[in-house]
């Protein structure tokens, strides 16, 4: 989700910008997702005023929106003003982001437990947040063992965040004007990949390496990415098809700027189906 939160605010800020509270957005390198504004007001009915977008309804809460914009990046620094902002101005229309920016934090803090409870609270307020169901099903899935006593309950739950997520963006409308049509379709990609990843992991779990290997592929035909690549290899090797394995690991060794973690992992994989 690392693309998700290089721009997790964008809408948001954004919006800001037009009210003197930020400087104006030059939006650079959208390529990279763009944040989904759950709160932004939906468009107007033909014949119909357009609807008011999110603001902040005195001095005091801008400046707690300020605060909570400003410590992106800072993990506890984005959990003391988002809790500052949703308990001075129960009211915000920014609370719905706010609680999302909360649970990335803690998830980036390696808090799973609390990511999942301020996820939740997103969630009751917009079920259709695809960000968080996304966020929700991917730690499931790479949390969940195979000796978990709940395991299966877990999957199951990580299965149905995951699918959401690919669904809900299927009708979800461009989060920010200022994207052009071509930079929210890139941005819908990564997201699906992201979320047939997270499937190919619960699968991978599960043992049903056809299914990983089919979300595998679909993940890297979306967003060719090295780390989705040699996952496929890995379920391929584990399937049995370590030929594939092995063109895959040998795709990805070829490249010098290869990550070193990914390249560890691709020699391994590369090995083991070189045994067969």
């Amino acid at each position: 989700m690392t693309r998700m939160r290089l721009t997790g605010i964008l809408a948001m800020a954004a919006g800001l910008s037009t009210l003197g509270l930020l400087p104006s957005l030059g939006l650079p390198g959208l390529g990279l997702l763009p944040s989904l504004m759950a709160q932004q007001a939906p468009p107007a009915k033909q014949g119909q005023p357009a609807q008011k977008g999110p603001a902040p309804k005195s001095q005091g809460e801008a400046q707690a929106v300020q605060a909570l914009v400003s410590a992106q990046g800072n993990a506890d620094a984005t959990i003391k003003a988002a809790d500052d902002l949703v308990t001075k101005y129960a009211d915000t229309d920014f609370k719905e982001i706010a609680l999302y920016m909360e649970a990335t934090a803690y998830q980036q803090k390696g808090d799973a437990v609390k990511a999942q409870i301020y996820g939740e609270q997103v969630l009751a307020m917009n079920p259709k947040n695809f960000q968080v169901t996304l966020m929700m099903g991917e730690i499931l899935a790479q949390k969940t063992r195979e000796n978990d006593l709940d395991k299966e309950e877990k999957l199951t739950q990580a299965t149905k965040y995951l699918n959401d997520t690919i669904d809900n963006l299927k009708t979800a409308a461009k989060p920010n004007p200022q994207l052009t049509d071509q930079q929210w379709e890139d941005g819908k990609k990564f997201v699906t990949a992201e979320a047939h990843n997270g499937l190919g992991l619960v699968a991978l779990t599960r043992k049903k390496y056809d299914v990983a290997i089919t979300e595998f592929k679909a993940a890297v035909d979306l967003d060719p990415q090295p780390a989705y690549s040699v996952r496929l290899a890995s379920a391929d090797q584990m399937a049995g098809k370590n030929d594939e394995a092995i063109a895959i690991c040998d795709k990805l060794l070829a490249d010098p700027q290869l990550h070193p973690q990914i390249k560890a992992v691709a020699q391994n994989v590369k090995a083991l189906a070189s045994k067969k």
